[in-house]
């Protein structure tokens, strides 16, 4: 696997999420350097050999939005 995508979501309450699309992986953070981090740190943890790491890492931001038509 050369790349992995990740979808960023900001929570309501405070901080980031990130989801990994078509891999069980996922973490938070209060700020998105550190989220940054922490990607990089869970995907040590999920690919255990660094040779199976992707060498590309995709931060999609999604942000939801609610638009009412009267």
């Amino acid at each position: 696997m050369k790349e992995i995508f990740f979808l960023i979501q900001e929570v309501p309450e405070g901080g980031y999420t990130a989801r990994a699309i078509g891999q069980s992986i996922f973490t938070e953070a209060e700020d998105l350097q550190t989220l940054k981090e922490n990607i990089k740190e869970v995907l040590e943890c999920h690919f255990e050999h660094k040779a199976d790491r992707p060498s590309i890492v995709n931060l999609h931001f999604v942000r939801d939005e609610i638009l009412t038509l009267a």
